[in-house]
């Protein structure tokens, strides 16, 4: 029997790259977006199949798990993949943008573990697998809520982790650097300066959205629990681990002119 995959925001970006990689191993996918145009154009061109689903609506996650066992009689994996991005100075960013990303990056994640985490306690199998960022890790200037939701991601991994593996789930954590995607289409940056910075790393990046996809696959295969899907990514982690102080310096290089530059946008 084929192996059964279900990822949110599989319309476009990393989420698609994940759908066309598994799907190209032979699994069933059901594609998942709040976007119906493009999520349905994915399943369409994958030949496979589309389902609403917006992450902020329980309802909706409700009518997914529904489908899964009906159609497919359970589920092997879910990619927890949907998420927005935000940034600007703290005291710049609205509390209703908190809120907006807040439900999305984090309670989403929550809410599709709550969902589905039953259905693999019952089946004595399952695999979590939840996309935060390498920005949960690093946590640099001008990203504060962002941050914020990519690190609960990661802290809910880690406890997920041991918590469910006496029931025989696995979880993995992905966190990517910057790749090129359409994340900033729906990006709340309250400064312009930060949008063309995001724009320039996502544009500069080698890592693709396949290669993410790939290091994915691989991690639900092998069953690994960190993807570190960039080099510089795993660098920057090591050094922020063993050589925290040069770490230290060099965000406060970077913030210093980040912060110039804002400043010109403001003057």
């Amino acid at each position: 029997m084929r192996s059964r995959i279900l990822i949110t925001g599989a319309g476009s970006g990393l989420g698609k790259a994940m759908a066309t990689r598994f799907a190209g191993a032979g699994w069933r996918v059901l594609v998942t977006d709040v976007d119906t145009a493009t999520g349905a154009a994915v399943a369409k061109e994958l030949e496979t199949t589309f389902l609403p689903l917006d992450v902020t609506d329980n309802a909706a996650w409700l009518a997914a798990l529904d489908w899964c066992t009906r159609e497919w009689d359970g589920l092997d994996v879910l990619v927890n993949n949907a998420g927005v991005a935000s940034g600007g100075p703290f005291e710049r960013i609205d509390l209703m943008d908190w809120d907006w990303i807040w439900n999305i990056n984090l309670k989403g994640v929550v809410r599709g573990c709550r969902m589905f985490v039953p259905l693999f306690k019952k089946q004595g199998s399952g695999h979590l697998v939840n996309v935060a960022s390498l920005a949960g890790i690093m946590n640099l200037p001008a990203m504060s809520s962002y941050n914020v939701t990519k690190a609960g991601v990661i802290s809910l991994s880690e406890t997920l982790r041991h918590e469910l593996a006496p029931y025989g789930i696995a979880t993995t954590v992905v966190c990517p650097g910057f790749v090129k995607t359409n994340i900033g289409e729906r990006a709340r940056n309250v400064d312009p300066a930060i949008t063309k910075l995001s724009e320039k790393l996502m544009e500069s990046s080698k890592v693709t959205a396949e290669d993410v996809a790939d290091q994915v696959f691989d991690a639900v295969r092998d069953k690994r629990f960190l993807v570190l899907t960039h080099p510089d990514g795993r660098k920057s982690v090591r050094l922020k681990r063993y050589l925290p102080a040069l770490v230290d310096r060099q965000i406060a290089r970077y913030w210093s002119r980040l912060r110039r530059a804002l400043e010109r946008e403001d003057g």
